[in-house]
């Protein structure tokens, strides 16, 4: 097995100052592996673990109200408010779970915590930030319903699952009003949360993936329902950004949900990770077990726990998993685990993949790492330094075959070769490469060999998501790092530009087919090709043609250069 170095710093609940390395050469302290969780100003990411989404400065929680409307469901009434454009939007409890026990489907319409009227809000599930801000009981939904859908319209519903890394965001998070995309899609978008860190996945009775469930059971409220409000029951769609498209890959390896929805669309999802298995899952049960001041046996002092201890003890484990379980890692030691219960596939190139049939959308941004490389190193690395920090974090023969391929090597000035050259775009390409681009694609041309369909995209263009601008690099023309492709989908980008004008109305109408018919194709726009078993035609999203493969080959990542959940595998 590879040795990996870890992250020195630790992560908890206490957002600690940061200070930029101060010379050329600072010390190591994270590794390619961990790209997902960046080591940056706390200002950075509005969904980095344990630093609240409330600190963004854009406010999202849905167009102002006006007016009041009432549908009958077969769960009750419920009761909604509308804007200027006629969407009307609901807010709701989709499911009841005490804790750390599995969620059911709610047996009657209600307003969600931190509600008091139809114009509310809920709350955010527990995460590090103010405790007014989240509530326990925290399963809830958005549902935004245009004004083009009518009782009878037989619409589709696109469910959004936010990242966060399983540790933070929530269904109000920046740029996630449905408002506009349910509009131009003529769908219903429904907006969910769900049960995050320890309390969704790290059960003390060694009961995983309640997360999962919650997700499952959004659906199931949605086939309830949908049709009251015109929708479709069997027109569900999942979609989701990081860690919320990681969600839906583990979703994707239920063989019980699949009747719970037709198709899915996954974006940013950090592939490069696989699910915990039983082994890795049980080292980190025991460890978190053990911050607890009570016995995994005492249910009734697990119960009477406080939130705050419950998150004290996250944190700990968040700080110490990745020398506990390295392929847990420090970006998401918490997720998903095939359990071989519920999760019965690892879904990537570590086994068969189980046949498939429903249509998928993939697709990753230009800069996907760049967020996290420039975050940390602000001033540029040397070739030597560059060269230390691939062969720490891969190990042989990795280091060698990726420091020798064309698409890593740090370009030597011609004027003088001994002048620092700045070696961080490359390690961005690297860490894109690893952990999204070149991992995703290999999963399209895994699951279109099983029977799927799937469509491979690659966002040139992006809006600068919250927080983001706080990295110089990724306001710089061109640069698309990791979250920009949200306010794209949504049409939430602030003050767009022409050519985020343009993507907005291309992807809200590729979006609408693929809703409708499972293709996203459209005479209005050029053909997006789908991905075979052994080609994948990128689109450019926000450009013209397709992306290059480059190290994306199909003999290259995931063969020639493992990527870590193959590494990992045991």
């Amino acid at each position: 097995m590879v040795a990996f170095l870890t992250l020195a710093l630790s992560l908890s609940l206490v957002v600690h100052s940061w200070a930029a390395p101060a010379t050329l050469e600072p010390r190591i302290s994270t590794t390619i592996a961990d790209l997902k969780f960046p080591q940056i100003p706390a200002n950075l990411l509005c969904d980095i673990p344990f630093i609240s989404q409330w600190i963004c400065p854009r406010d999202s929680g849905g167009s102002s109200t006006s007016s009041s409307l009432s549908v009958s469901t077969p769960l009750g009434t419920a009761e909604g408010t509308s804007d200027t454009s006629g969407v009307v939007r609901y807010a709701v409890r989709y499911g009841s779970a005490d804790r750390w026990q599995p969620s059911s489907v709610v047996t009657s319409w209600a307003l969600p915590a931190g509600a008091s009227n139809a114009s509310g809000l809920p709350l955010a599930c527990p995460q590090g930030t103010d405790p007014t801000q989240y509530s326990e009981d925290c399963l809830a939904m958005l549902l935004y319903v245009p004004p083009s859908v009518q009782i009878g319209s037989d619409a589709p519903t696109l469910m959004w699952i936010h990242g966060g890394s399983f540790v933070s965001g929530s269904a109000t998070g920046p740029g996630l009003d449905g408002a506009i995309l349910a509009t131009n899609s003529d769908a219903i978008i429904a907006v969910v949360q769900y049960r995050l860190g320890a309390l969704g996945f790290m059960a003390p009775s060694d009961e995983t993936n309640l997360a999962v469930q919650d997700i499952m059971t959004a659906m199931q409220f949605l086939q309830k329902v949908v049709p009251s409000f015109g929708g479709s029951a069997s027109k569900i769609t999942l979609d989701g950004q990081s860690s919320g498209a990681n969600m839906i890959r583990a979703i994707l390896a239920v063989p019980s949900a699949s009747d719970l929805f037709q198709s899915a669309i996954l974006q940013s999802d950090p592939m490069d990770y696989g699910f915990l298995n039983t082994t890795m899952q049980d080292t980190l049960q025991t460890f978190f077990n053990e911050q607890l001041p009570c016995s995994s046996a005492d249910s009734s002092c697990l119960s009477s726990l406080s939130v705050s201890d419950i998150l004290l003890a996250q944190s700990s484990l968040m700080g110490n998993a990745s020398s506990l379980v390295p392929a847990a890692g420090a970006a998401e030691p918490i997720r998903p685990v095939r359990d071989g219960i519920l999760i019965t596939s690892p879904l990537d190139s570590t086994a068969p993949f189980p046949s498939q049939t429903k249509p998928i959308l993939l697709s990753t941004v230009l800069d996907e790492a760049m967020l996290t490389i420039y975050g940390y190193y602000t001033s540029p690395i040397t070739v030597t330094f560059y060269d230390e920090i691939v062969n720490v974090s891969f190990g042989e023969p990795r280091a060698e075959r990726l420091l020798s391929a064309e698409e890593y090597i740090v370009p030597v000035s011609s004027s003088n070769s001994n002048s620092v050259q700045d070696a961080r775009p490359q390690l961005q390409v690297m860490g894109t490469d690893q952990v999204w681009r070149c991992a995703t694609w290999t999963f399209a041309r895994n699951w279109v060999a099983s029977g799927g369909q799937a469509w491979v995209g690659l966002y040139v263009v992006g809006a600068s998501y919250p927080g983001n601008s706080a990295v110089p690099e990724c306001t710089e023309t061109g640069s698309v790092c990791h979250q920009d492709d949200i306010e794209i989908v949504f049409g939430t980008a602030p003050s767009p530009t022409s050519a985020q004008s343009a993507l907005i109305n291309e992807m809200q109408a590729r979006y609408k087919a693929f809703l409708t018919t499972g293709n996203p194709n459209t005479d209005s726009y050029p053909t997006w090709t789908e991905a075979t078993s052994t080609t994948i035609d990128a689109l450019e999203l926000g450009g013209s043609g397709n992306y290059a493969a480059g190290a994306c080959n199909v003999t290259y990542w995931g063969e020639y250069v493992e990527y870590d959940y193959q590494v990992y595998d045991i």
